[in-house]
């Protein structure tokens, strides 16, 4: 089975910050205990805190599309709708 690492970029829309600051940290400690789930970090941007980037490494492909369709997700892109500004995800593999 092939590791599948992760990289999110969300951008906040402005006024927003607290509000989703706080969701993704909720998503974060849920996030951790879903099957395959080896390493779900969050990191903010310390020159624009409206940039948040989870760096998340996965047991498979299929594992982190089963994430993706999570009750954790569903519940918040709800707290968040109309929050985010952008999101950009990149699926990476290591090769070192």
């Amino acid at each position: 089975m092939t590791e599948l690492t992760i990289a999110a970029n969300i951008f906040v829309k402005v006024g927003k910050l607290d509000q989703v600051k706080g969701e993704l940290l909720k998503l974060t400690q849920a996030t951790r205990n879903e099957q395959g789930c080896i390493q779900y970090k969050l990191h903010q941007d310390n020159d624009n805190p409206l940039h948040f980037l989870f760096y998340e490494t996965w047991e498979s492909r299929t594992l982190w599309q089963a994430h993706m369709h999570h009750q954790n997700i569903k519940n918040y892109k709800a707290a968040t709708e109309g929050c985010i500004e952008s999101v950009s995800l990149s699926e990476m593999s290591d090769i070192s």
